[in-house]
């Protein structure tokens, strides 16, 4: 069945779209939430039509729209009588009295059309608004306007301000729609990050194919230099991939067989064979586009303030415009200066400024956090993390990388023992003989040349060494040999089993020359992470199910004071609920799927981005990558955010408690008279100054 007959077949039910974002859609009314325009009513049966007809709708309508308005505003200027007695020329010919009424009707359907028609959609969704006071403005001057010109009412026009009232609502509403785009541009730059093609392996050959063409199970290679265009794993080559623009990590990451790559990641220095995975929607990178999107589309607690504000502001704004009209009537002014005051007061009054305030800087934070590394799923959780009391932390593969790595080494000779240690587990696939054959490797240590390798099942290795038998063991390969500690490693043995340390043996001569412990390793960057915290003035706390002496080792070497350990899956939620029980709020920080209840329980619950899919589902923040100093960074944004939130807020509810009493014209005995067309400038410019204090957001460093 062809997608055109299903198509055909649907029924012609109302659907509504936004005059400048057309794919933005629904099925009743309501308010883009991307430029808050009221949604107009459109047949579902032309919605291909409709995205075509409008696919100019934006800052490119707006801006078309300008141009040409501000072209015919420039003669309609020149011939007003008004703006001639100003500057005390005069300009006349045979009809030049109709040009400004011909020019300013033309300005106000094609200019003021896409004001018009978006009233109706506010009208319609009854939530009128900005959009509703710009029309009954310019509506009514234009009606005013059109009856002195035909010579059915006594008075002055306003076609000179209408056509410059029209041409700066245009530009304001293009200004704006640039920032918003701008700030609303994550998704796109994240869509910027995948590659068109990809090179196929085939029979030993490649071939460039559209990405969208492979499949898990392909393979592909990656040279120096390109992006990733998918989700797989290395399977021949080495090199280093910059993961920046996913995790947030500055460093480039090393890959080489077995280690995953994402999708739009790119490879820096050798060639990489990549067997594909991940396609499509199931990358990392369409999972965090998903998260982008859904919290731009969510609104936070100080948005949804700004909204109601900006809801009966327009209410106030009407208000105003009638008890204008009655008290000048009353006070016995003209019927155009009564107009003047009353269309300037609707002008002034347009909630824009206060209803652009919070959506332009939330949308600028989701895009900024996103390329941070900092994965926003609701945006409630970002504006409440500025007032986090308590960061709890999981151990395991949070604070620690969850794998065994040798944290001390006891020895006269600590570089010899680990070189004889490190030579002995060399072929054994035991973790605890991979993590110090890797430690030795990184501190560059010398093997020793060991044969006659045999492996102690349960107890340890055996190898010889210059015709003498070695070791490498722990506690029951000491008992098996009868042998005795040395004091030193004796002290250094309880303390590392007080802390639930591994403790290896090494033997040589029928003599143990040291020892080293092994634990789940801290990650580097998780001092930094706690010292940030706590310079910041947070409790923070640590949350595992090891040993006390584990939490306390780990603790320690955190400068953390307050940990919980031995604490089942099930009893972590609990655990939570008692920091929350006086009155704290709390920030939980996981990565396993027994994490999920934690996290939800917490006021904010932030998962590690390398964890499992359920921690993440769980969370309202994830971590794009396994550092832990994205929660401090979290907290700065938040801080950041909110600051701006509020500055804008002060700045647009000011503007109007000092505008609309100007507007109505309250200054009038000392002289200052506000036009329609100044107060139009000054709604216009509140508005740009909204915009630009929200992109100043953009220069924060996390």
């Amino acid at each position: 069945m062809s997608r055109q007959y299903l198509a055909d077949q649907k029924p012609n039910t109302n659907t509504y779209s936004c005059p400048m974002h057309p794919e933005i859609t629904s099925d009743k009314p309501g308010m883009c939430p991307k430029c808050h325009m009221a949604l107009e009513k459109s047949s579902s049966s032309k919605q291909t039509d409709h995205h075509d007809k409008h696919a100019g709708h934006s800052q490119n309508m707006f801006k078309q729209k300008f141009w040409l308005s501000l072209l015919l505003t420039i003669p309609v200027l020149i011939l007003s009588p008004t703006i001639q007695g100003f500057f005390n020329y005069q300009l006349e010919f045979a009809g030049s009295e109709l040009v400004p009424a011909i020019l300013g009707a033309i300005i106000f359907f094609y200019g003021g059309m896409v004001f018009l028609r978006s009233a109706v959609g506010e009208i319609g969704a009854r939530r009128p608004g900005m959009m509703t006071l710009i029309s009954l403005a310019i509506t009514v001057a234009f009606l005013y306007s059109s009856l002195v010109t035909l010579g059915l009412v006594v008075g002055m026009d306003f076609w000179w301000e209408l056509a410059t009232l029209v041409t700066i609502m245009l530009l304001g509403h293009w200004l704006e729609m640039r920032s918003v785009e701008n700030a609303q541009g994550a998704l796109d730059e994240l869509a910027k990050l995948l590659p068109d093609t990809a090179e196929l392996v085939s029979h030993e050959k490649t071939l460039s194919v559209p990405v969208s063409q492979l499949k898990a199970g392909d393979v592909i290679l990656i040279r120096p230099g390109a992006k990733v265009p998918i989700d797989g794993i290395v399977i021949k080559g080495e090199s280093s991939i910059n993961e920046s623009m996913i995790t947030g990590e500055s460093n480039p990451v090393k890959k080489s067989i077995g280690e995953p790559v994402i999708a739009g990641t790119i490879n820096e220095t050798g060639s990489l064979t990549v067997k594909v995975e991940k396609v499509g929607d199931q990358t990392t990178l369409a999972g965090i586009m998903k998260l982008v999107a859904d919290a731009q589309e969510s609104k936070s607690k100080t948005q949804v303030l700004a909204d109601k504000a900006a809801f009966w502001l327009t209410f106030v704004a009407l208000g105003a415009a009638i008890i204008t009209w009655i008290g000048w009537w009353l006070a016995g002014e003209s019927a155009g200066f009564i107009l003047e005051r009353v269309v300037t007061v609707l002008i002034i009054a347009c909630p824009h400024a206060l209803g652009l305030a919070i959506p332009l800087v939330t949308a600028i934070s989701t895009t900024l956090a996103a390329k941070n590394g900092l994965l926003v799923r609701q945006r409630k959780a970002l504006e409440s993390a500025r007032n986090v009391d308590v960061v709890l932390f999981d151990k395991t593969g949070t604070l620690t990388t969850g794998v065994q790595g040798v944290v001390d080494v006891v020895a006269k000779d600590t570089d010899y023992v680990l070189g004889l240690a490190s030579a002995l587990e060399q072929d054994s696939e035991h973790p605890i003989a991979k993590a110090i054959v890797a430690y030795a490797k990184n501190q560059k240590i010398k093997e020793v040349s060991v044969a006659n390798f045999s492996a102690l099942p349960g107890r340890g290795v055996s190898a010889q060494l210059n015709g003498n038998a070695v070791y490498v063991g722990g506690p029951k390969l000491i008992d098996e040999l009868n042998m005795e500690l040395p004091a030193d490693l004796q002290d250094a043995s309880k303390k590392a089993a007080e802390y639930g340390k591994t403790t290896v043996y090494i033997i040589e001569d029928n003599e143990v020359i040291g020892a080293i412990m092994l634990a789940d390793v801290i990650r580097e960057e998780s001092k930094v992470a706690v010292e940030k915290l706590l310079g910041m003035g947070k409790r923070v706390a640590i949350l595992t199910g090891d040993s006390q002496g584990v939490a306390k080792w780990v603790a320690g070497e955190l400068g953390i004071t307050e940990y919980f350990a031995q604490v089942l899956p099930e009893h972590k939620a609990k655990t939570v609920k008692q920091l929350q029980s006086d009155g704290s709020t709390v920030a939980m920080v996981g990565d396993g799927v027994n994490d999920a209840p934690a996290l939800t329980q917490a006021d904010i619950g932030i998962a590690i981005g390398a964890g499992t899919d359920v921690a993440i589902e769980s969370a309202d923040i994830v971590l794009g990558s396994s550092d832990p100093r994205g929660v401090a960074k979290i907290i700065t944004l938040s801080r950041r955010t909110y600051t701006k939130m509020v500055q804008n807020l002060i700045w647009a509810t000011g503007y109007n408690a000092l505008a609309i009493p100007l507007a109505a014209g309250v200054a009038a005995g000392t002289g200052f008279v506000l036009s329609p067309a100044l107060g139009a400038v000054l709604m216009s410019l509140s508005t740009i100054i909204v915009a630009i204090n929200a992109q100043l957001l953009r220069r924060v460093k996390l």
